[in-house]
């Protein structure tokens, strides 16, 4: 009797080490997705919504569908675009993919 009373905690103990090996794969992937996927991606996604809040009037934008212009009204949601001289748009704000500081820009043909 006490045979089996042993033989049966001994089985108990080894499940919960057994449990934990098998489980033990799934947070290796885990933390490997997070630090090479999901946290640079954060970084990225924090630099891009500091780089649109920070935009000044003169600073060139490009909107989300490819429009390349110059910021010249700024408001919370809104940013008003240069495209051309006297051609100007309402964008919002959140669609601004890219912004570059006044002076930064390079002409095409050089």
């Amino acid at each position: 009797m006490t045979l089996l009373l042993v033989s049966a905690q001994a089985a108990g103990a080894g499940g919960a080490g057994g449990f934990l090996i098998s489980i033990m794969p799934l947070v290796l992937i885990f933390a490997v997705f997070y630090f090479l996927l999901i946290r640079p991606q954060q970084k990225k996604m924090k630099e891009h919504q500091g780089k649109i809040a920070a935009v000044q009037k003169n600073d060139e934008v490009i909107t989300g569908g490819g429009l390349v212009g110059k910021a010249i009204k700024i408001d919370d949601d809104y940013v008003e675009v240069e495209l051309a001289k006297g051609l100007r748009v309402k964008a919002v704000k959140a669609t601004l993919s890219d912004v570059t500081p006044r002076g930064s820009a390079k002409p095409a043909n050089d």
